[in-house]
């Protein structure tokens, strides 16, 4: 019986991720056991700066690559978010399990309600794009970086540093926990990232054995929905820095697409809705609506802001 290394960042929600895949495949009891390789991460070792600071996307996934580019592990279970555009050509994505939740989670002190908070309450949170959109619903309320795993977020909620935290729904609901959250965001107002809520599960392109296994696990809805989403981001920022949302369900076969683009104040947002059978043209559609309202000068001056931060 080939025994399976499976790499996971040390944060309480990527272990608990992990276990959970690792689960979904021994229900399937398929002849392997599985091992939990920790691994530290870049985004994980400097939590002091931004994270565009770090540098940007992939921080979370460089020392995973690494170690299975050495073969140290055999797969890794990723929050696809923080997977760049393209991956380097030894790896693949094997596996996109059924998405959890794609919404946004407003969590606030005391429980105050996002439209109760006073003038210059403090929001926290690590990410251009839920930044610009509180800025562009609530503008008088101001937003600060926020870094660390969900369980430091929410205490530093508590001890008082922030008036309320943006978090993930699905990672609140993987971890049990949903009772800490507040509200519930609409997509409409907060357009989630590319990929919000969904798991990447990464191994080597050679490795036909753990394709053959992960794909088991595999949901095809899911996949073409952030394919698509992911589509779209790449074709107006394929660094994926700036304030940009995405979301993309099935509706009897057919793709739907909510896109978002923001300026870092949250003073303009630009929004279309793209309907349509495969993946480029649905993505591309948004992209290029979106472009011709003025999207690709706002991501540039966005970038250029970020990386003045």
């Amino acid at each position: 019986m080939r025994k399976v290394i499976v790499g996971t960042r040390e944060s309480t929600l990527a272990v608990t991720q992990t276990k959970q895949i690792i689960q979904k495949l021994k229900d399937l009891q398929v002849p392997y056991e599985f091992e939990l390789k920790y691994i530290s991460t870049k985004g994980d070792r400097n939590q002091k700066v931004s994270l565009s600071k770090v540098g940007g996307v992939g921080i979370f996934i460089q020392d995973i690559e690494d170690a299975l580019r050495n073969k140290e592990i055999d797969f890794a279970v990723h929050s696809l978010k923080d997977l760049p555009a393209y991956l380097d050509d030894e790896f693949t994505i094997a596996a996109i399990p059924k998405r959890e939740d794609h919404r946004d989670a407003y969590i606030g002190r005391n429980n105050i309600p996002l439209g109760e908070l006073p003038e210059g309450a403090i929001i926290g949170t690590s990410s251009a794009r839920r930044a610009a959109q509180i800025k562009a619903k609530y503008p008088y309320l101001k937003t600060q970086w926020i870094r660390g795993a969900v369980d430091a977020r929410i205490q530093q909620l508590q001890d008082g540093k922030y008036d309320g935290i943006i978090l993930a729904v699905a990672g609140l609901k993987r971890l049990g926990i949903t009772d800490v959250i507040t509200e519930y965001l609409p997509a409409n107002d907060f357009t989630p990232a590319a990929g919000q809520g969904a798991l990447a599960i990464e191994c080597r392109n050679e490795d036909e054995d753990m394709i053959e296994l992960l794909t088991k696990i595999n949901d095809s809805d899911s996949e073409i929905a952030i394919k698509t989403e992911r589509e779209f981001v790449n074709l107006l920022d394929d660094e994926d820095k700036a304030p940009i949302g995405a979301y993309a369900h099935l509706d009897n076969g057919e793709i739907v697409l909510y896109t978002s683009v923001a300026s870092m104040d949250g003073e303009q947002i630009l929004t279309c809705t793209s309907k349509g059978d495969t993946i480029k043209a649905v993505a591309e559609y948004a992209a290029n609506k979106l472009i011709e309202e003025g999207a690709k000068s706002m991501v540039e001056a966005a970038k250029e802001e970020l990386d003045k931060e």
